[in-house]
């Protein structure tokens, strides 16, 4: 891929934030054109174009967090054809040692995209951005009805005698609803009444929770369905799984090989050699959430698929660990999900 230097004029390069932007249009000799703040909505939007069109000739942005501060922008501008490339925040490390300023961040936004081989597209709306905001709505439910299931637990533990009596020998679903039942005697004991009142609080909170992460994977299961039905038919993909794997994908082209979505899954090991010695390591970087989903993947085939069990004992058979078996499912399995997102069905094209 030529460098993005040979192609275009002008680099507007942005640094978002939640009520402004700052814009800097950057030569690709890197000579800085001119500095603009503009308000994060619709207003500024529109004088950054005006602030783009007074530099012609061919240019491109490069905006930071476009899946955050520059969601807005980056949406309007790829209704508008203008090509945008999404950049990190510079790190903070790098900071502490330099000057630090919001005209800075936007010249080096710029500067380091013209400096990339591989430019990164940011991630579409629609279907997309709908599966991701339900994801993320179902992880917090079920993040808290944990949260406070833990806290009922202990509660149980500390709580009088009458009450654990009652709730001895219950599995988790019917402690919920033995606790979910229980009625205050307001001419009790202080102890038992606040413990009693607390305890079914908690109750009905993991229930509503509970609902609600369930309400969130329906529609979760009706938007793959609608989008990539094909990704269901995997052994191990559920819905949550395969939505977790659209999300990071986004749409066919924007990640250029299968190394590089293995990268971006952190299922890719790093080289890791030095002199004579040849290895690698494990790879912690990457989305940790789709790094999760592979796994969830792996899990399910190595219980439940023949093929994959045969593939575990050839494996094991020529001197490989069980980590060292999972790491090479999740990269071919990777590969797999890739070269299926990247060429759908007919029927969906």
């Amino acid at each position: 891929m030529s460098m993005l230097s040979e192609i275009v004029d002008v680099v507007i390069g942005v640094d978002t934030h939640k009520h402004t932007h700052t814009a800097a249009a950057v030569t690709v000799a890197g000579a800085v054109l001119e500095c603009v703040t503009v308000s994060a909505d619709g207003d500024g939007y529109a004088a950054l174009v005006v602030f783009a069109d007074r530099h012609g000739g061919l240019r491109a942005w490069a905006i930071e967090s476009c899946n955050g501060y520059g969601a807005g922008l980056a949406r309007l501008l790829q209704a508008r054809g203008e090509w945008v490339i999404e950049v990190d925040r510079p790190a903070r490390t790098a900071r502490r040692h330099g000057a630090k300023s919001d005209p800075i961040d936007a010249v080096r936004a710029a500067r380091e995209a013209m400096a990339r081989a591989h430019l990164a597209v940011p991630r579409r709306d629609g279907e997309r951005a709908g599966l991701a905001v339900r994801l993320t709505a179902r992880r917090s439910a079920v993040d808290a009805a944990a949260d406070a299931q833990r806290q009922l637990h202990a509660l149980v533990v500390t709580a009088p005698e009458s009450i654990r009596a009652r709730l001895r020998g219950k599995s988790n679903v019917e402690v919920i609803k033995a606790c979910a039942r229980l009625r205050v005697d307001t001419r009790g004991e202080p102890t038992m009444q606040q413990t009693v009142a607390v305890l079914r609080c908690l109750a009905r909170r993991i229930t509503t929770l509970n609902g609600e992460a369930r309400d969130h994977e329906h529609a979760i299961l009706a938007l793959v369905r609608s989008w990539r039905p094909d990704l269901l038919q995997q052994q191990g993909v559920g819905p949550i799984v395969a939505a977790t794997v659209l999300c990071a994908w986004s749409h066919p082209g924007r990640i250029r090989s299968d190394a590089a979505f293995a990268m971006l899954a952190g299922t890719a090991p790093v080289p890791a050699s030095s002199g004579q010695t040849i290895r690698h390591r494990l790879n912690r970087s990457g989305d940790r959430q789709l790094n999760r989903a592979i796994h969830t993947i792996v899990l399910t085939r190595l219980r439940h698929d023949p093929a994959t069990r045969v593939y575990v004992d050839r494996r094991r058979a020529e001197g490989k660990t069980d980590r060292e078996i999972r790491r090479c499912l999740k990269r071919y399995i990777t590969r797999q999900l890739f070269r299926q997102l990247e060429n759908p069905p007919l029927d969906r094209t």
